[in-house]
């Protein structure tokens, strides 16, 4: 094991811990707890710099072989990841006190990298446990409604039944093999033996689970609408992020074949309509886009059918695009005094009238998670169903654009709210915060180059 080598292909990773002990020194010190975020953006942006570097100087290596690798199509992941962590601690100005919220958020963000650049079962097991358990802290931490310890204890309790699910998965797999390595996993999908088919299925259901597929997704809309907004969309953004991407790194280069094509197949498309239905009664914006969620967790795991070379680039384009547009819904949500009343879609009514920058940037955010042209939305889910007929599979492609148009109706009732009803009687809670309306901005600029320069984009992976 090379010390440079691991100094090098780990350096994202090395960047965050820098960060969290940092900022655990701060709470220890006791002083200079104002700069904890100030800290915090600075680890994750050096971190994502870091990746992007190593990405483009095509550097790849295995610091820790059969268990931690590195290439350039992953490290640009993990830059994407990283960056677009960002605005979530931007937003969360104001929102919290001291240095509890940046330094879990980094510690999970540790693992959410981690898992990008597993090679076995090991490091992949590693790494969605440590991003998963300071989420379920995080759901807690901003308690402001009666039912975020319900929520938390639910999101909790099936997290743990994921991890038990992906466990018996790799035993199972392990036993059969005598390896930990995940590329047992993709030799497993063209075997007939019933104990590997199984192990398959166990551990799909575990990343099921993990991205709220239906009926693995009951936790989603109270754990959203429980928490804090920069908690729901680091929840939302960053760790749907980590588990699509691990999901495409633990299929690889492998055709699906039954039983694990039906499931791809058959509860994404569901989650695609329930998700769509389910978001047209809400009457909270983070229980609608929590539904909305479900739907787009849907359309990613289509990309599963698509041919393996295509997988991670149509993946990652969806992510960046769909994590930007809702971090942009997110980080232009007015504030308010009460967090019950600034989540309600009826207080958005006349919301043009009131503050009409804001209205614009929700606007485009809910076109283009609708799939609307020319906003990046669009050409995501082109990129996503193209690779779905390429393969074959047709029908499947067809069916799923007919269910992605039932999301229209929610996206477009929200924009009616905002444009062209009657401005609702909402108690002015103040100006957004400089810092909220930065990554605002950020978003919004990013948004823009990707709707551009799609091409140029896709070209990077």
């Amino acid at each position: 094991m090379n010390a440079q080598a691991v100094l090098a292909a780990m350096m994202p990773e090395h960047l965050l811990l820098l960060g969290i002990v940092g900022l655990l020194g701060l709470e220890i010190i006791g002083r200079w707890q104002r700069y904890a975020l100030a800290l915090a953006l600075v680890a994750v942006g050096a971190a994502a710099v870091a990746a992007a570097t190593l990405s483009y100087a095509g550097y790849a290596a295995a610091p820790f072989a059969g268990h931690f690798s590195v290439d350039p199509a992953t490290l640009l992941a993990k830059a994407v990841v990283l960056a677009l962590t960002l605005p979530v601690l931007m937003m969360s100005r104001g929102e919290f006190k001291g240095g509890e919220f940046p330094a879990l958020l980094l510690s999970s963000l540790y693992g959410a990298c981690l898992m990008q650049s597993a090679d076995s079962f090991l490091t992949l097991f590693l790494g969605m446990e440590i991003m998963s358990m300071p989420v379920y802290v995080l759901v807690l931490l901003a308690y402001r409604r009666p039912q975020s310890a319900e929520a938390a204890l639910k999101y909790l309790v099936l997290g743990g039944v994921s991890t038990a699910m992906f466990l018996m998965g790799v035993s199972l797999l392990y036993g059969g093999s005598a390896s930990m390595d995940i590329t047992v996993l993709a030799q497993a999908l063209g075997t007939g033996d019933a104990m590997a088919r199984a192990a398959v299925v166990l551990v799909l259901l575990a990343f099921f689970l993990k991205g709220a597929i239906v009926p693995f997704h009951t936790w989603a809309p109270d754990a959203y609408e429980a928490s804090s907004v920069p908690v729901t969309a680091y929840m939302a953004v960053i760790v749907k992020a980590a588990v699509l991407l691990a999901a495409v790194r633990l299929i690889g280069p492998a055709e699906l074949a039954t039983p694990v094509l039906e499931l791809v197949v058959v509860l994404p498309l569901v989650s695609i309509v329930w998700g769509n239905l389910a978001a047209m009664r809400q009457p909270s914006l983070r229980r609608m886009i929590a539904y909305s969620s479900i739907a787009h967790a849907g359309y990613l795991f289509y990309a599963l059918l698509g041919a393996p070379e295509g997988r991670l680039q149509a993946v990652v384009f969806y992510l960046l695009a769909y994590g930007l547009l809702n971090l942009l819904a997110f980080a232009a949500l007015p504030p308010a005094a009460d967090d019950g009343e600034r989540d309600l879609l009826a207080n958005l009514k006349g919301l043009f009238h009131r503050a009409p920058f804001a209205a614009l940037m929700i606007g485009i955010a809910m076109l283009s998670l609708a799939g609307i042209p020319p906003f990046p939305g669009f050409v995501a889910k082109f990129l996503i169903f193209k690779n779905v007929v390429a393969a074959g599979y047709t029908t499947y492609a067809v069916l799923g654009l007919v269910g992605s148009y039932l999301g229209i109706y929610f996206y477009l009732r929200v924009i009616q709210f905002m444009f062209m009803s009657p401005d609702a009687p909402v108690a002015d809670a103040g100006k957004v915060r400089n810092w909220a309306w930065t990554a605002t901005v950020a978003c919004l600029a990013a948004t823009l180059f990707v709707a551009v320069f799609p091409g140029w984009v896709l070209a990077q992976f």
